[in-house]
């Protein structure tokens, strides 16, 4: 099957032309990922919303959340997007390649984190007590624990949207993993 098709800015909704303004200012250029969700008349502002909403998370934390899923849904778009911000928030390759593996040997915290969403995904909600007790004993709250499923469900959103329609990915390219996927 062909590949879906990535709408152009004079093909959305004059209220996504907006939204496509403020991404290029913003971004530099509208992610098709973002142009995609602009097929429907208010998905891309819903969609921002969400994304851009106050957590209680730190970037870094939820850049973990974003490379675990998406690499436990398979997700190449969302991998080689959140590759690119990984590494801005002062991430290295390996440490992001390890993230994906769903640990962070590099640093306790975040290492609770990334076991506690790999955890979360793999058994649909339901966390080990191991890994919901590490994540609290990391000093996480039932308020982050919160933000984190909605993180989860956020990059979820993008996850299915890309592999359902499979349209370019205009990032580079995210590295294998070298060791057995999630």
């Amino acid at each position: 099957m062909e590949r879906f098709q990535v709408p152009s800015k004079d093909e959305v909704t004059t209220n996504n032309q907006a939204i496509f303004d403020n991404l290029e200012k913003a971004v530099g250029f509208v992610p098709n990922l973002y142009a995609y969700y602009a097929k429907n008349d208010t998905a891309l502002g819903d969609y921002l919303t969400l994304q851009n909403r106050k957590s209680s998370l730190k970037t870094k934390e939820k850049e973990v959340i974003n490379l675990v899923v998406s690499q436990y849904n398979g997700c190449n778009y969302c991998l080689a997007a959140h590759t690119q911000i990984g590494k801005m928030n002062g991430f290295t390759d390996d440490q992001i390649l390890e993230i994906r593996t769903g640990a962070a040997s590099f640093d306790a915290k975040l290492d609770a984190l990334a076991k506690f969403v790999r955890s979360t995904v793999e058994n649909k909600g339901r966390a080990t007590e191991i890994a919901k007790e590490k994540f609290f004993d990391a000093g996480y709250t039932e308020a982050n624990l919160i933000d984190v499923v909605i993180v989860i469900g956020d990059k979820t959103i993008s996850n299915l949207i890309h592999n359902l329609a499979d349209f370019e990915i205009d990032f580079p390219l995210a590295e294998e993993l070298r060791t057995a996927a999630i």
